[in-house]
């Protein structure tokens, strides 16, 4: 069931906690204008069906090619707007929607001082979705989306419907098994089906927490001890959840993958930062998988 009242809610810890994790990335405008990016290799291998090895962001640049370029995309949510825009500077023709107008009002003054052409719209995405012709060649969603979602069913049907025919639909996710430790790393959250948690500590500064590998442009103090005033209610999707919803909605799979690191995000505090921005628990030894990607496509 779409529970667009407890999106709002939650729209209310987005715009409150989007200042505090702006307040600590230093000059992201030059950042942009001098080539920067805020994308993993792991989004682009997933976007250009390659990989999953190889540093494929650092062959672009040298190259100056701009792989995504004919391509209309969609990135839902999009939050501030940091990899919409490095999603445009690979060619991509890009709309970002997200349902906080704070965080889309930081993504336009962003794409306009940076000088990146991109669209921005504030929406909920279960409203604007259904609203759109079938467009995009692109869909692609990232790093703690799904669980803003209520119902995956309705979310991927309409995803599906605004993708034209062949078009494909891209994600990468904190992993279904990691999402039920708590900020301790401790077994404390349901798994899968949709389940409906209340965070009573609402949107934190995970910026903060992770410092530079969220903010490749260069890390500021910033903001320090933000609480955030309202809490949020999130949705617990697993694996099956989220790729059997694909398969509902009439996409055909083409990748699916695990990794065993954390993007940029210090998921749990007794993480140690690895090169490329990854994060690792401390320790070494057996981890779960702490990403899940995939790809997959409406058919021609």
């Amino acid at each position: 069931m779409i529970r667009r009242d407890l999106h709002q809610h939650n729209r209310l810890a987005w715009d409150a906690v989007t200042p505090a994790h702006s307040s600590h990335k230093r000059d992201e405008a030059g950042f942009f204008r001098a080539g920067g990016t805020t994308l993993f290799d792991d989004e682009v291998h997933l976007l250009l069906g390659t990989g999953p090895e190889g540093h494929v962001l650092e062959d672009i640049r040298a190259s100056g090619e701009r792989p995504l370029a004919g391509l209309r995309l969609l990135h839902a949510p999009c939050n501030a707007g940091q990899d919409t825009l490095s999603l445009a500077r690979l060619g991509a023709d890009v709309t970002g929607v997200d349902i906080s107008p704070t965080a889309i009002a930081a993504a336009q003054t962003l794409a306009e001082d940076a000088g990146i052409a991109a669209r921005f719209a504030v929406a909920d995405l279960y409203d604007w979705l259904p609203a759109q012709p079938a467009g995009f060649d692109v869909v692609f969603m990232s790093y703690g989306a799904l669980i803003w979602m209520s119902d995956l069913d309705a979310l991927f049907a309409a995803v599906a419907g605004v993708l034209k025919p062949g078009g494909r639909f891209v994600g990468i996710e904190f992993h279904p098994l990691a999402q039920m430790y708590d900020e301790r790393g401790v077994l404390t959250y349901p798994y899968g089906g949709g389940a409906h948690v209340v965070g009573e500590t609402g949107v934190g500064d995970y910026v903060a927490a992770s410092g530079p590998a969220l903010a490749p442009s260069g890390f500021l103090e910033g903001q320090v001890g933000f609480k955030n005033p309202h809490a949020t209610h999130e949705f617990s999707w697993g694996v099956a959840d989220i790729l059997g919803a694909q398969l509902k909605a009439g996409l055909v799979l083409e990748v699916v993958r695990e990794y065993p690191y954390a993007n940029g995000c210090r998921i749990w505090p007794d993480m140690v930062e690895t090169p490329g921005r990854r994060y690792v628990p401390a320790g070494g030894g057996a981890v779960p998988p702490l990403m899940l990607g995939w790809s997959s496509r409406r058919p021609a």
